[in-house]
């Protein structure tokens, strides 16, 4: 590993983040080619079902790439899915030297496409920034590795951690800089997830909303115990892309399982936890196994408390505002058993940011840094 050898992969890093929130269930990837210290070649991947972004750099490298260098942010696949192996592609294309980010973290596949590469006289070097390409596909790993999906809880709160009044009023806590930043993250994720009492307190609409029309409207996940959500709500009424799906209880009434679908709702039933709601774990499993590798929770208190609770967060994003609502106010998350400091749930690799007047805090909690 050289100093160029980390510049040509913060490069390829960089065109791996161009795919961000549109390769799912695929992770982002990017790739460069290098022929005598020149690029001749770069491409990311855009869409599962789409030339992965070896072969785009290929293809732009043309018959440059005989003999050059590739760097990719993840290891290339040896074997056929929607889209031919890449292996193959290096080989045809006579690349002489791959290096590469991060191992693919698929245990059916893990190693698979180094190994073949280094058996066919390819050079190959692995752990490249691996720690900064392992980052920008946490959802990537974790569904890859556990079949459930990433889950980010964010919420704008008061400086006193709450997130509505006490009469439920929540419109405005944060500025215009904090939601703008909210709908970029809408963007990126493929699920927005909320409870029931947040669906019928605000009926939100939970789409992306970016200048200029810009925005994908991912997967609306409602949790709704009774089903209570109204067949008339907004979510179910406007026009959007983004389907909107309920999850239940398993004895839910016939006639509202029957009007939610035929207004277009996607039911599931889940089990009840023991200790009362679904059972959030189940939740997971299901939107796993329905390809959800990413899942933006936005509420209300029950639902973030009852997540923590269970251990189920992976990553917090935290808007907090300068103003007090006071202890009448809604929290953030309600119960969560806690008697000692240090059995608290507590973020790593805290970030902070401006955006106008409020703050956002970000990190990781336990658990999570294995995935990262």
């Amino acid at each position: 590993m050289s100093a160029a050898d980390l510049d040509y992969m913060r490069l390829a890093l960089r065109e791996a983040k161009k795919g961000i929130g549109r390769t799912s269930p695929n992770p982002a990837v990017g790739a460069v080619v290098l022929k005598n210290g020149m690029v001749v070649g770069k491409g990311y991947h855009r869409k599962a079902g789409t030339p992965h972004a070896e072969v785009h750099a290929l293809n732009a490298a043309g018959a440059k790439a005989k003999g050059a260098t590739l760097y990719v942010t993840l290891e290339p696949c040896n074997h056929t899915g929607r889209t031919p192996p890449c292996t193959a592609a290096i080989l045809q294309s006579g690349i002489r030297r791959v290096v590469i980010g991060m191992a693919d973290p698929d245990p059916r596949v893990a190693g698979g496409g180094a190994e073949y590469l280094a058996s066919r006289g390819v050079s190959v070097v692995s752990g490249v920034l691996e720690a900064e390409c392992r980052a920008i596909n946490r959802p990537f790993i974790k569904h890859a590795t556990t079949g459930l999906p990433w889950v980010i809880m964010k919420a704008g709160m008061s400086l006193d951690g709450r997130i509505a009044t006490a009469t439920g009023h929540s419109n405005w806590i944060t500025g215009k800089a904090s939601r703008h930043y909210v709908h970029r993250l809408r963007d990126r994720v493929d699920a927005i997830l909320v409870g029931s009492g947040t669906a019928l307190a605000d009926d939100p609409s939970l789409t992306t909303r970016l200048p200029g029309g810009r925005g994908r409207d991912p997967l609306r996940v409602v949790l709704d115990t009774a089903l209570r959500l109204p067949a008339m709500a907004k979510m179910l009424t406007q026009e959007s892309a983004g389907r909107t799906m309920i999850f239940c209880g398993p004895q839910s009434a016939a006639n509202k399982v029957k009007a939610l679908a035929a207004a277009g709702a996607l039911i599931r039933p889940v089990s009840l936890h023991p200790g009362g709601g679904l059972d959030l774990k189940l939740v997971l499993r299901q939107l796993g196994s329905e390809g959800i590798t990413s899942v933006l929770v936005e509420g209300g208190g029950t639902v973030h408390g009852a997540l923590l609770r269970a251990g189920l967060v992976d990553e917090v994003k935290m808007f907090v505002a300068p103003i007090f609502l006071g202890a009448d106010g809604v929290p953030v998350a309600d119960r969560l058993g806690v008697t000692l400091i240090n059995a608290a749930p507590r973020l790593s690799e805290v970030r902070t940011r401006r955006f106008g007047d409020d703050v956002l805090i970000e990190g990781l909690l336990a658990g999570a840094t294995a995935v990262g």
